[in-house]
């Protein structure tokens, strides 16, 4: 009896973790996120307020079906300073998204990276995200730069870095990423504190 009824218990437990595997799973990433906005140097209400800019950023682009169709944007903001990425093909739409993107809550500064031209390639983007990979891979290796600090977005092979760091570790996270092999470029958009 003391048998069957142990293996009962053992049953009831395997399947209550099955069910529970994927509330495991949202609870280490619930965690990690959270470590992440506890370790950034913007305050939580200044990560929320990023956040809610590229949401709206990207929902008024969208919203526009010239922008939409026919040009290839991403929008990332730290502490209200946008960077706008991507390619467009004329002037008129850049500008366009530009104004737009100006007109969102919250923006503070707008960094224009919009180059005229036609969409860059699956290729080209498999790259890009390729090459932030090993910038974010070679930031984390160095003893100068806290990688948590900084955003890397890449575009075309080009290397925008993002964040709130001293110009100390502005310089470092430069040299760094200038040095890996398929960055043609290295723009800094860091506020510094």
């Amino acid at each position: 009896m003391l048998i069957k009824s142990s293996s009962i218990k053992l049953a009831g437990i395997i399947m209550a973790l099955l069910t529970l595997q994927g509330c495991a799973v949202a609870t280490v990433a619930a965690i990690t996120a959270g470590a992440t906005m506890v370790s950034d140097r913007r305050s939580i209400g200044k990560q929320i307020d990023d956040q809610t800019i590229e949401f709206n950023a990207h929902n008024e682009l969208a919203k526009q079906k010239s922008i939409n169709d026919n040009t290839n944007l991403h929008v990332v903001s730290v502490n209200g300073s946008v960077l706008v990425v991507g390619q467009a093909p004329n002037t008129y739409l850049r500008d366009l998204a530009i104004k737009t993107v100006t007109n969102v809550a919250g923006v503070v500064q707008i960094h224009n990276q919009i180059r005229i031209s036609s969409n860059t390639s699956v290729t080209t983007q498999t790259n890009d995200i390729w090459l932030t990979s090993k910038v974010k891979s070679a930031l984390f290796a160095s003893d100068e730069v806290n990688v948590k600090d900084i955003k890397v977005v890449t575009e075309n092979g080009e290397v925008f870095l993002m964040g709130l760091v001293s110009k100390k570790e502005a310089n470092a996270a430069v040299n760094v990423t200038r040095n890996i092999s398929g960055v043609s470029r290295v723009f800094k958009a860091f506020e510094y504190i």
